[in-house]
């Protein structure tokens, strides 16, 4: 471990300060961001890789991204990108853990990350997500670069969530030894949430001098629409993202079924990434399969949808990270209801209506409550938009990163 822990102490400006200008004469990165995801991808962890790394570049770093060869499509990004094999594939991997990753994507990965540092001078690896620190570690050895670890979730967390539930005690208890282990590998640790810094301070014995915030931004111009679309007489909810278990999509289908015996206009809009077969037989059963509506998952069209929508819900109870989709619900000043597990930036009653996990009475109520009453509906959406416009942005956490590798990198490692 190098000596920037102690000096990283100081790197902690206020999220809301304004984002400085590069200044004439200062340092530049090399950084190579390992993604072991698909990319681009709309979804958390790929989407913050991809806007931090635009980030930094639009700051004058240099960032290359070495990831798998899947993405969701032929967009172009903005950095350059090695990929573990030449023919890319197009396909929406699913969220979480597979033997495909395990035993051939991520060893594929740690081979060109190898072959890309050897290639080119590099002055930080910045790892993402615990499968990025692994295969990132390696590399460290040869070549000396100091490892940033970017901390998205906790495993002990998430990884339950996939297996059958006689598996999950000792999934989880594996995930929690994983937590506490791995991230001593890096030279720091960067945390999506002050949930995930506590959880290794207080529960793993890291030092506090070892792990820095960065929360994620988000893109608020690409949220000013002009003209709200008309109305066609149908309120809508909307969900958007994944679903995946630990999103707990059946709680807010129970919560949806709910509260459309009240109002039997609501209807469910589900912007996902994912085939809906899992919830088929439970959105039967709960006579809500014809108030669904599947829509595309694309971020062009993401605006769009959130306009048109009068309420946007966030049932996941469990989220030690920042849900991206919370962020873009806040920018599109649309009123949330939301589990209190995903709540991270919801202040109750001012800027949303924060939910105790799995009460699913109190969900419907809620939302019942923001369809029966628009105007408290439209302030605590205008209150959500004007706190992330004022205290969000990728370039914040650009800039924040900034800080944390100046102090990480001796000045004459970048200069030589």
């Amino acid at each position: 471990m190098s000596a920037a822990g102690s000096l990283l102490s100081a790197v902690a400006p206020a999220l809301n300060a304004p984002v400085r200008e590069r200044e004439a004469g200062a340092q530049r990165f090399r950084v190579a961001m390992v993604a072991a995801c698909p990319m681009p991808s709309r979804r958390g962890t790929p989407l913050r890789i991809e806007r931090l790394a635009q980030a930094l570049s639009a700051r004058g770093h240099q960032v290359d991204i070495i990831t798998y060869h899947i993405a969701d499509d032929a967009q172009v990004l903005e950095v350059p990108v090695h990929r573990i094999f030449s023919k890319p594939l197009y396909w929406r991997m699913p969220a979480g853990p597979n033997l495909r990753k395990l035993f051939l994507y991520d060893p594929a990965l740690a081979v060109k990350l190898w072959q890309v540092l050897g290639a080119g001078r590099f002055d930080v690896i910045h790892a993402h997500h615990l499968e990025g620190l692994l295969v990132s570690l390696p590399a460290r050895l040869r070549y000396r670069v100091p490892v940033l670890y970017d901390a998205h979730t906790m495993l002990s967390s998430e990884l339950p969530s996939y297996g059958p539930s006689f598996t999950r005690r000792l999934v989880g208890a594996t995930g929690e030894w994983l937590d506490g282990v791995l991230p001593r590998g890096a030279d720091h640790v960067v945390s999506v949430t002050n949930d995930i810094r506590d959880r290794l301070i207080q529960r793993h014995g890291m030092s506090p001098e070892r792990i820095s915030v960065v929360t994620n931004g988000v893109e608020m111009a690409n949220f000013r629409l002009g003209a709200p679309p008309e109305s066609d007489g149908v309120t809508r909810l909307i969900y958007t993202g994944t679903l995946a278990p630990y999103q707990d999509v059946d709680l807010l289908l129970e919560a949806f079924a709910k509260a459309r015996r009240v109002r039997p206009d609501l209807r469910l809009s589900m912007a996902v990434s994912d085939p809906f077969e899992p919830y088929e037989a439970q959105a039967i059963r709960l006579g809500l399969r014809d108030a669904i509506d599947l829509l595309p998952d694309s971020f062009d069209e993401l605006p769009r949808q959130l306009a048109a929508s009068a309420v946007a819900v966030l049932p996941r109870m469990h989220c030690p990270g920042i849900p991206q989709k919370l962020l873009n619900y806040m920018a599109a000043g649309k009123p949330i209801v939301c589990s209190a597990g995903s709540a991270k930036l919801l202040e109750n009653e001012r800027t949303g209506l924060v939910i105790p996990n799995g009460d699913v009475e109190a969900f419907s109520q809620a939302i019942l409550r923001l369809v029966a009453n628009p105007t408290l509906a439209q302030e605590l959406g205008s209150r959500a938009r004007e706190q992330v416009e004022h205290s969000y942005s990728w370039g914040h956490a650009a800039e924040r990163l900034e800080r944390i590798y100046e102090q990480l990198i001796p000045a004459a490692a970048v200069a030589r």
